[in-house]
Parts: C-alpha cells; sequence; structure tokens
C-alpha cells in the first residue's frame, strides 16, 4: 500500500450516547438520516451508528427496521457510502444468528455496504462485551459467503490476535478494516499514545491489514494523538460514540477537525469508493491463497 495513500474517516454518530450528555447526538432514524448525510458530504467515508437496543443485555435480535430506514435516503444520495450497525453481544439465550439476524435482514433488502464483527471479549467499567471464538467463526464466515467489507473491532491485543490467526488460516474476509480501539476515560485496553500505536503496529508487522484508530470515552483529536496516527499510514474513527472531550460538538464538527488534521499534513481524505479500495488489502495480497 502506497504511503501516501487518501486516509479515511469514519463518522460513529451515536452509539450509547445519551441527548442528556450531548444534544447533537441522533437519535431517531430522521436525526441519523440527516447526520449521515452531513458528514458524508464533509468527508466521512464511512458511518457507523446503533439504533436504540442495547448491546449488552436487551433483545437477541435487533430490529433492522430503524437502520433501514435511515440507510435508505443516506444510500439513495451517496450510493457508494459504507455504513455499519452494531452487533449485541454475547449472552445467555442469545445466539450469534440471532445477534446477526438484522445484518441478515439487511443485506437481503439490499442494505448493508458494510458488516461489523467482535472477535473477542472485554470488560469495560461493569459491562462484559463480546463474542467466543466460535462467535467470531461464525461472523467471519458470514462476511465471506457474502463478500462483505467488514469493521474488525479491535478492543484489546487478543482481539487482534485472532484476527491474524484468521489471515493466517484463509478465513479472514477479503475486505476488512481493523478499528484499533483505545481507552481514554473507559478503562480498558491501550492508551491513546504513540507507544501503544507502535505496539499495534509491531503485532500486524507484515500482514498488511488496513487500520484505523479512535479513542473511547475520549478524544482521538486531542494532544496530537491523530497526527500519529495519520504518519503511521492509520484512519481516523471520530464520532459522539466515542467523544468525552470539552464541549458538546455536532458529528460533523468533529468530522471537519478530522479532515483538517489529514489535510494540514500534505494527505487527501479518502472517498467512500477509496474506502472500500484500501480496505482490500487482504484480497490483494492473496492471502486466501
Amino acid at each position: 500500500m502506497s504511503r501516501r495513500a487518501p486516509v479515511v474517516v469514519e463518522a460513529a454518530i451515536n452509539g450509547n450516547t445519551t441527548k442528556q450528555r450531548n444534544p447533537h447526538v441522533p437519535r431517531t432514524p430522521a436525526e441519523i438520516t440527516a447526520c449521515a448525510l452531513e458528514c458524508l458530504d464533509r468527508g466521512a467515508a464511512v458511518v457507523h451508528n446503533h439504533n436504540d437496543e442495547p448491546n449488552v443485555g436487551g433483545p437477541a435480535r435487533h430490529d433492522p427496521a430503524p437502520y433501514a430506514e435511515a440507510w435508505r435516503p443516506v444510500l439513495e444520495r451517496h450510493p457508494n457510502a459504507l455504513l455499519h450497525p452494531t452487533v449485541r453481544g454475547m449472552g445467555e439465550g442469545a445466539t450469534i444468528e440471532d445477534r446477526y439476524s438484522h445484518l441478515d435482514a439487511l443485506h437481503q433488502d439490499g442494505l448493508l455496504p458494510m458488516a461489523s464483527a467482535d472477535p473477542g471479549i472485554v470488560s469495560i467499567g461493569p459491562m462484559i462485551y463480546g463474542n467466543t471464538a466460535a462467535d467470531a467463526d461464525h461472523m467471519f464466515a458470514w462476511c465471506r459467503e457474502r463478500d462483505l467489507p467488514v469493521h474488525v473491532s479491535v478492543f484489546e491485543p487478543g482481539f487482534l490476535r485472532v484476527v491474524i490467526q484468521h489471515q493466517r488460516r484463509g478465513t479472514l474476509p477479503d475486505r476488512v478494516k481493523i478499528q484499533l480501539y483505545f481507552g481514554g476515560a473507559a478503562p480498558f485496553g491501550l492508551p491513546p499514545n504513540e507507544a501503544s500505536l507502535d505496539a499495534y503496529l509491531a503485532m500486524m508487522d507484515g500482514h498488511d491489514l488496513p487500520w484505523m484508530a479512535g479513542v473511547i470515552g475520549g478524544d482521538v483529536l486531542a494532544d496530537g494523538f491523530a497526527q500519529a496516527v495519520v504518519r503511521r499510514n492509520g484512519h481516523l474513527r471520530v464520532g459522539l460514540e466515542d467523544f468525552h472531550g470539552d464541549g458538546t460538538p455536532r458529528n460533523e464538527d468533529l468530522v471537519v477537525a478530522a479532515t483538517e488534521v489529514v489535510r494540514s499534513l500534505g494527505r487527501e481524505v479518502a472517498t467512500s469508493e477509496q474506502a472500500l479500495e484500501l480496505f482490500s488489502a487482504p484480497r490483494r495480497r492473496g492471502t486466501r491463497a
């Protein structure tokens, strides 16, 4: 991959963030549509959102209807936009087939540009979230069979080891975006600094895995961290799902700030089409051969 490749910006626009914490967070399908369009128009290539069903507990089967309602207008204006949903974590009586059912429904309706997979288990404060090794096998196989690009969450280094193991076996999907999550105020994982970045990059050395950095419970744009990511040829995730900095910015503000960081370093901001090409690095290397 060229060292001068464009940089992908993702907007994670809501997550579990409430209106009480930030009045600008989009929660309804109409708000999500409007926000996603604004973020894409301002330079985001990827948009991620939740509906109001919880990741831990709650119904095993998430309702695809709010995603479909929010995404149809977005894809009409931006047909190549990379949109991806959340996935409920493991729990009693919640099979991975149930927890992936909304992805099935969206894909069957032609409304799933990108899937999501979380190949491991993490404790974030009182919450335990994640998926077993068998669940990860199912998610990766599901994406391969449908030839879908997939956002792969890495909350802890062990998650990345699972990814690399699948790549070596030839069972990793052909198009991936490795999402490195760093812990800000959220008590998990590696802190957002250059030493942590370099530790992950050492693990990925020789694997040509496209990667992106975000800070949960913090601000990826603070303290020069975003610049360090871009200089190492990573991509940037911003948005109100993760943001825990000063003020109550809009998702669009954070996207614009991220694009300004990218351009200040002499780099271009990737379109959705370019992002999909960049996420195809494993396919280009023929790692399934």
